[in-house]
């Protein structure tokens, strides 16, 4: 029914060194126990299917679900599962030239929030359809999520552009954001055809993730858009360094858990698929 959020849906080794991820005591009553990390990281990535069935095999055997994207220009993923596991999953990125400096965000949640296991092949880790948009050797400047707490909190004049899908922006945005108006990310390009900024005031691009950014605000730049930024690690960053500040609403995420509050717990949304509209605490 949809694009899901960084080009992911869930169609719902031995001599690995462990990664460490932070400490959480799960002996306490209702700790969640399932680790949930989102990651993508744009570099040139060869043998990709050896490296598929590297990471589909091991994502079984460590009882892994979620999806990973691999492509010529990076990866992209969601998977949930102990925390150990996913710290071995980790240090098996980080072991291919290129993902070395992967970086993971992390939530948590009480159930595995995917129902299968999923690594796949694709000609781009983020749907855009645009030749020519480098997020390694053109990148747009990233604004840090405390910088961008700070110009809000002056009342800086700036532009929020929220790149994300109409039904996302439904469930929670930014404060005074400019949704772009889009069904899906590939549509992106055209609907910049629309966008007027008047002044020069700094347009500061943000998604879920971060990684839709990483081509939308370079094609911006492209497109004769004078300072643009790119909100770097997404909203989900935002809410772990500086909480719901200027924001409104639960941030949407493509799995059962669909909506994730300030403090990156399940906010008890549900989610009509025909209709596409978020429900609150279903």
């Amino acid at each position: 029914f949809f694009q899901a959020e960084d080009g992911i849906r869930d169609d719902l080794v031995t001599g690995v060194q462990t990664c460490a991820l932070p400490i959480y005591d799960c002996s306490k009553p209702g700790s969640p126990d399932v680790v949930n990390i989102a990651a993508y990281r744009f570099a040139a990535l060869r043998d990709l299917k050896p490296l598929r069935e590297r990471l589909l095999t091991a994502c079984r055997d460590w009882n892994l679900k979620g999806t990973i994207l691999l492509s010529e220009e990076g990866v992209n993923l969601f998977v949930a599962g102990a925390e150990g596991r996913i710290g071995e999953l980790l240090a098996l990125l980080r072991a291919v030239p290129g993902l070395e400096a992967l970086e993971p965000k992390i939530s948590r949640s009480d159930e595995q929030p995917f129902s299968r296991m999923l690594v796949k092949i694709k000609r781009e880790i983020i749907a855009f359809g645009v030749e020519g948009i480098d997020p390694v050797g053109r990148p747009a400047p990233r604004l840090s999520p405390r910088r961008l707490k700070e110009w809000l909190d002056e009342g800086r004049p700036i532009v929020l552009l929220d790149t994300r899908n109409n039904f996302e922006v439904e469930v929670g945005t930014f404060k005074n954001a400019v949704p772009i108006g889009i069904r899906r990310f590939r549509d992106f390009p055209r609907a910049v055809d629309r966008l007027a900024v008047a002044d020069d005031r700094p347009i500061v691009t943000f998604c879920t993730g971060g990684i839709r950014c990483e081509k939308a605000a370079p094609y911006l730049i492209e497109r004769g858009f004078q300072n643009v930024f790119q909100l770097d690690g997404g909203i989900l960053k935002y809410f772990e360094e500086c909480g719901s500040d200027h924001y409104d609403g639960d941030c949407f995420v493509f799995d059962k858990r669909v909506g994730l509050a300030a403090d990156l717990e399940e906010s008890g949304r549900g989610f009509c698929y025909v209709c596409q509209i978020g429900r609150a605490h279903v």
